[in-house]
């Protein structure tokens, strides 16, 4: 059983050896607010109908992310390969009339390319757009620093790019999330290696300080960093974090690292004097694994609701599961079990108009896989799943995401082959306003 989940959810060590699972009971925290019961019920409104749309992508395309506007537009980035070593960040956004013309925001031939730390795009409150991407910063398999650019014309021409983080060590800076502040800077959460600099591949295990941190900055309009601090000091070293905005600030997840290596999800908050809260826990799943599962947490929040979706392995139980908050996320529901069979993880939330939140992941076996989404209810009640596309669930088909325009929700996912491309699909929601 062991070996069989390490294959399935691709638990693999920097040097490519499989993963031993050590796993404990799973119990939630008793601090989490308990007016949102834990049992499952079914729903009678029916699953989501997909269909199928036309993708604005090129090319050898694949690593898709999709975000929502502040005015209603939503806006896809994806990586296109355009030659044996050349890759470029791509960007299209729609609105009510359809997919606008894609823009090119970077290109280079010494990019950092994952399947699980793509880039993104995102737009800003006073219209601009910011975006993200990775470039190598050494030698070094997982030297590479994050690179910021702002484009103030819809993505056609973009600044150029600055790096938020001043440390100079060439580690891992990856695994961002973006964020447009309420004062017109772009917030930036990642995952920092700069304490592993001097680490060597036996001290992997080593406790803080030589450990990934979790680190945020603030870029004004001139490129200029402010508010730089470091959040949480032991982290999961790959999974992806994710942020949003609350009516009360910021609010971002992740996966922390225990010194005992549980590896449950956690958040932060900014609050009122720009300082960020402590580290609690979502729910205590308390998974223990011996590496990192590279399958993050995702976060949808709206004015006081918020909705985290995430993937554990507790309890040797592979499963997707998801909570609410109606405070901005300064307590938590107890946990909703979204998948428990086959569940692969690689997670998105997104809220709905009437409090409701849909899930998207992964689900299959190696033999077989699906992306599927489903909505479900802060009391606990779910409505059917919906398969979105069928896929296979190795590492190459990475991260399915959603994002709502109107009454639509679109999807986006890779179709992993020679050459990838992006599906596309979306799914009526006006019965949810």
């Amino acid at each position: 059983m062991i070996l069989r989940f390490a294959m399935k959810v691709g638990c693999l060590l920097r040097n490519g050896s499989l993963v031993l699972l050590g796993l404990l009971v799973f119990g939630c925290n008793s601090s989490t607010d308990s007016s949102f019961p834990k049992n499952l019920a079914t729903a009678t409104d029916p699953a989501l109908e997909i269909r199928w749309t036309e993708s604005p992508t090129d090319g050898d395309s694949r690593e898709p992310e999709l975000n929502a506007t502040h005015d209603g537009r939503i806006i896809l980035s994806w990586v296109e390969k355009t030659s044996d070593k050349r890759y470029a960040l791509r960007t299209a956004t729609r609105d009510s009339r359809g997919w606008g013309e894609s823009h090119t925001v970077a290109e280079g031939e010494n990019w950092f390319v994952n399947w699980a730390d793509f880039p993104s795009v995102i737009a800003l409150q006073d219209g601009s757009l910011g975006a993200h991407w990775l470039v190598k910063s050494g030698s070094g398999t997982y030297a590479y620093n994050v690179n910021i650019s702002k484009s103030k014309d819809g993505g056609k021409t973009w600044s150029k790019p600055i790096v938020p983080h001043r440390d100079n060590t060439q580690t891992e800076h990856g695994f961002v999330s973006l964020m447009p502040l309420p004062d017109g800077r772009l917030g930036a959460v990642w995952l920092d290696g700069r304490n592993m600099k001097d680490m060597k591949h036996e001290d992997e295990g080593a406790p803080a300080p030589q450990s990934m941190t979790l680190r945020f900055a603030a870029i004004d309009a001139d490129g200029k960093l402010s508010d730089e601090a470091q959040l949480d000091e032991r982290v999961c070293e790959c999974c992806q974090t994710s942020a949003a905005m609350t009516s009360e600030g910021p609010i971002a997840v992740y996966r922390d690292r225990s010194e005992s290596e549980v590896r449950d999800i956690y958040f932060v908050k900014q609050q009122s004097n720009s300082a960020w809260s402590g580290p609690k826990a979502v729910c205590a799943d308390n998974w223990k694994i011996n590496g990192c599962p590279v399958n993050g947490p995702s976060i949808a929040a709206d004015g006081r609701r918020v909705a985290v979706a995430w993937f554990t392995g507790a309890n040797d139980a592979m499963r997707v599961k998801a909570a609410f908050s109606n405070d901005a996320g300064a307590t938590f529901g107890a946990p909703i079990e979204v998948e428990e069979a086959n569940a692969v993880g690689r997670v998105d939330a997104l809220l709905l108009p009437d409090g409701s939140a849909l899930v998207c992941w992964m689900s299959g076996t190696v033999e077989s896989g699906e992306i599927k989404v489903r909505r479900i209810r802060p009391d606990g009640t779910l409505s059917p799943a919906s398969v979105i596309a069928k896929t296979d669930i190795s590492r190459s088909s990475g991260f399915p995401r959603m994002a709502r325009l109107g009454d639509e929700v679109h999807f986006v996912w890779t179709e992993f082959g020679n050459p990838s491309r992006i599906g596309t699909g979306t799914a009526n929601i006006s019965r949810y306003k």
